[in-house]
């Protein structure tokens, strides 16, 4: 009987095993019997799992320190940990334990069951998410770049009607240009800022939105666009190209995005293809908006149906914007005194309602208190109004804040005048010629000085990109030369305006300072008789070849003489110029100095860098013993014997820029101690026999900011030996060097750590750089026609110290990891290979230019600030080091060919968003 019970339960048991529900009910058997040891367990995992929820979210808050956003996979987890805290098991736990029979009742065996299978499946959860929050590698990422750049934000008065207009004409859908013109000064570039920053709002609807000042008088600065554009789309600069093949390039780029372009202060028709810039229409659904001075060229340039007029301010809007420039002193006076309230409603009133009056105006008597200070300043400004109409009238209500600077700061401001009214002036070269005019006594601090005190007066604007440069409006430009007119210096100014001959010499006669840069003057065959002439700048005409004889021969006053960037061969005899302090003759074609040039006895700034022609200097420059700075970097003309660095007599000298031809130059310059400290910059060129560069070897170098090596053939090795004084070389060339195999960078600190941009071409011999790993500072590599390279970063075989930078320990690792990428960091991340992958933690730009063998960059590993990659014949290279295990957040575009791009392989399937590729 038994053994038929057996043989009948035997099969039913085997069915209920083979269908799991003997094991599911074990599992509810357990639940309710080990439901109090199973509630201990889930106790011990909570607090395991807020271990590693506390760990996670503090990895995220230097996430988002760094200005990173939560890895979308860590926020899910978070989300998913806060869900299950709010689970209401602990009251219904509680509530079970008042019942201590196990079975007082069948309801409560019930809920005993119920609550015990609860408690295992959230231990199982606890389980599961706690293993994968020790799982997170990421935890941040690079928010996606911004549509919208903002700008400066400005208070604006009166702008809402305006603004009302321009974004009822944006939502036309047949308003693909639209126009907004209006008297200088109006506003119309704040009407623009403030448009610029409201259309982060709908940021969705658009895929970029660009701000350009234009600002391009009568010669459009193309290349200036040029940049503007390929910095907003993030797209390589190639200063070797063309304009017109950047153009097509740039307007391809465009083209494959919905944008709205904001173009400032257009003043003449120009072709928007010929710069970069696609023509919107109604199927792109992109947006040009323009503003400009003249009602037609916003015709011009196809706003002829969507045009916007700006009026002045009205007097409500004025007066609070005349307000707002004013100390909370001079309000409060202004309310509490009739006489003051008076003589400022008199200022106020002749501002006329133009808003970059009011600021200027305001801004200049801000601190003004007592009735005696607005009384005179009401004064000052009301001076010489009689009978002036247009343009000149606002000049002379701008004219007080001119009158409040010192004399010196009123000559600095009125030199402002000479550059061209479009695109930016150097503080550099404002100071450099500053110094020469004899205004700021050999003080080059009091001259940025004077330009922070220009930029405070509202008479400079700081450059919206570039720091060390500034910017003049061009309602203020013409301030100054009114200003110039009105003095007894004569002005003769002609700056970008598109000439193609020199002004006759007529008007030359009587001018203080003359300024025809920037034009496409081509000869200048007349003999001027300047005999007050201080300052000359005729820069920037490339066709400018031929100067006459006696061109230079009736300027004794000069102190200013800047030829650089035109096509002269030759310089006229210069000897009459005995004042001359600044002379620049870069990038030009000349081919030797004048004999009697050492006659120029006050000369104390002389560049001739890039000067590709130049054969002899006939021993002039070690004559000169008033240089400060003597700049000879790139030129065709070095030093080739020692004999011939005979600059020791230059006691004056502050930078050296030097080419040189020999070793034993170069062993002679770094022991002369007061030349090495001078130098700034080195071109090591033509060296026959030196065989290796050992940087440590020019340590006298001090101050060495650039060295360029080129052409020097029996070069093997180059050595940045451990640091042993502070190397400041940022920027190093290696061209045309067909011995160079071996380039050693010692472990850390070495001398090449402060390079930001490495350029290597014609190098065959180089089969990888993987030293290139330890620059930790490099910001730009470029590599060209380096027929040998394998590979930039070979990691096959054992990499050893060459691949990687030496870190001293395991904890120094761990702290660097922790920096910002912005810092010191070291990229660091754990490849699935089990090794360390460091390096280009700052390298934002990768070039490669026609290097046939290449094979690969490197292995996918982080670039957190990389850029660009722009990839150009180099027909080899199958694949790119990024990958979506990696971080790559900040990359905007990879450019190459087509066919290139297409026969890319990828590490993992996805591979790169096809919207980072930019044809070329």
């Amino acid at each position: 009987m038994a053994d038929a019970a057996g043989s009948f339960l035997e099969p039913l048991l085997g069915c209920l095993e083979s269908t799991g529900m003997l094991d599911a009910a074990t599992r509810e058997v357990a639940a309710f019997l080990r439901v109090k040891a199973n509630w201990g367990d889930l106790d011990k995992a909570r607090d395991s799992l807020g271990a590693v929820e506390a760990t996670v979210k503090a990895r995220v808050a230097e996430e988002e320190d760094k200005l990173n956003v939560c890895d979308p996979q860590v926020q899910v987890w978070l989300r998913r940990v806060e869900e299950l805290r709010r689970d209401t098991i602990d009251e219904d736990y509680g509530s079970l334990l008042k019942f201590s029979c196990l079975c007082q009742c069948t309801v409560h065996a019930r809920r005993r069951a119920w609550i015990g299978k609860r408690v295992v499946e959230a231990l199982e959860e606890v389980n599961k998410l706690t293993e994968e929050g020790r799982q997170f590698k990421k935890f941040g990422l690079k928010p996606p770049p911004d549509i919208v750049n903002l700008l400066p934000q400005m208070e604006t008065f009166g702008l809402e009607s305006m603004l009302t207009k321009l974004h009822d004409l944006l939502e036309k859908g047949d308003s693909n240009i639209i126009g907004v013109w209006g008297q200088g000064g109006i506003g119309k570039t704040t009407l623009l800022h403030v448009f610029n920053n409201d259309l982060e709002k709908r940021a969705r609807d658009y895929q970029v939105v660009i701000f350009i000042e234009i600002s391009n008088s009568e010669t459009l600065n193309t290349i200036e666009i040029q940049q503007t554009i390929s910095e907003r789309l993030n797209l390589p600069w190639n200063e070797s190209e063309t304009v017109e093949k950047r153009a097509k390039f740039l307007v391809k780029a465009l083209a494959r995005k919905r944008f709205v372009l904001l173009l400032d202060d257009v003043r003449k028709k120009f072709r928007l293809e010929d710069v970069g810039i696609p023509t919107p229409d109604t199927n792109s659904q992109s947006k040009l908006i323009l503003t400009s001075r003249y009602q037609e060229v916003c015709f011009q340039m196809g706003a002829q149906k969507n045009h916007i007029e700006m009026p002045v301010l009205d007097a409500a809007a004025a007066w609070n914007l005349f307000l707002s420039k004013l100390s909370n002193e001079a309000c409060e006076s202004l309310n509490s005194n009739n006489v003051v309230r008076q003589h400022a409603m008199a200022i106020f009133s002749n501002c006329g309602g133009l808003p970059l009056a009011l600021n200027v105006i305001g801004t200049a008597v801000a601190g003004l208190e007592g009735p005696k200070e607005w009384i005179s300043a009401a004064n000052a400004i009301n001076t010489n109004m009689d009978n002036i109409d247009g343009v000149d009238e606002m000049f002379y209500r701008l004219k007080y804040s001119y009158d409040r600077l010192t004399p010196i700061q009123q000559q600095c401001f009125l030199y402002c005048t000479l550059f061209p009214e479009y695109g930016s002036i150097s503080k550099e070269q404002l100071v450099d010629y500053w110094l020469a005019e004899g205004l700021l006594l050999d003080d080059r601090e009091k001259g940025y000085q004077i330009i922070r005190n220009l930029i405070s007066a509202c008479l400079l604007q700081t450059s919206s990109s570039v720091s060390s440069k500034v910017k003049m409006h061009h309602v203020i430009r013409h301030l100054g030369l009114w200003l110039a007119s009105k003095t007894d210096q004569k002005f003769l100014v002609q700056a970008g305006m598109a000439l193609d001959s020199a002004p006759s010499a007529e008007k030359w006669k009587e001018a203080t300072r003359i300024s025809i840069m920037s034009n496409d003057i081509k000869e200048i065959s007349f003999s001027p008789k300047c005999r007050s002439l201080t300052t000359l700048l005729i820069q920037n005409n490339p066709n400018l070849n031929k100067l006459s004889w006696g061109f230079l021969k009736f300027m004794p006053s000069l102190k200013v003489l800047d030829l650089s960037h035109t096509a002269i061969t030759s310089l006229p005899e210069c000897d009459t110029l005995v004042a001359l302090q600044h002379l620049d003759l870069s990038h030009t074609l000349i081919t030797r100095l004048p004999e009697r040039l050492w006659l120029l006895k006050e000369l104390r700034h002389l560049d001739l860098s890039v000067t590709v022609a130049l054969e002899d200097t006939l021993n002039n420059c070690s004559k000169l013993l008033k240089l400060r700075v003597l700049n000879l970097f790139r030129s065709h003309y070095g030093i080739h014997d020692v004999n011939d660095l005979n600059l020791d007599s230059l006691k004056a000298l502050m930078f050296l820029g030097i080419t040189i031809y020999a070793e034993d130059v170069l062993k002679k310059l770094n022991k002369t101690s007061p030349l090495a400290k001078s130098t700034y910059r080195l071109n090591l060129k033509y060296c026959r026999e030196m065989q290796s560069i050992k940087i440590s070897d020019l340590n006298h170098l001090v101050h060495l900011e650039e060295l360029y090596v080129e052409s020097c053939y029996d070069l093997n090795t180059l050595d940045a030996d451990s640091e042993l004084t502070t190397s400041g070389l940022e920027l190093l060339t290696l061209s045309v060097l067909p011995s160079l195999e071996n380039v050693i960078v010692a472990p850390m600190p070495h001398q090449f750590r402060h390079v930001r941009k490495l350029a290597i071409s014609m190098c065959p011999k180089l089969k990888d750089i993987t030293w290139v790993l330890k620059l930790e500072m490099l910001e730009r590599l470029v590599i060209t026609h380096c027929e040998g390279m394998l590979k930039i970063v070979e990691e096959d075989s054992s990499e050893g110290a060459e691949a990687m930078p030496d870190h001293p320990s395991e904890e120094q690792d761990d702290d660097a990891d922790e920096w910002s990428s912005e810092g010191q960091s070291v990229c660091k991340t754990k490849p699935t290979d089990g090794r360390t992958h460091t390096g280009f933690s700052n390298l934002r730009s990768i070039v490669l230019t026609d290097v046939k063998k290449l094979r690969s960059i490197c292995k996918p590993r982080d670039f957190p600030s990389l850029e660009t990659i722009r990839v150009e014949d180099c027909p080899n290279l199958k694949s790119i080091p990024l990958s979506s295990s990696y971080n790559c957040g900040k990359l905007k575009q990879v450019c190459g060919s087509v066919e290139w791009w297409e026969k890319l392989e990828w590490e993992d399937e996805e591979g790169m968003e096809s919207k980072l590729f930019i044809p070329i």
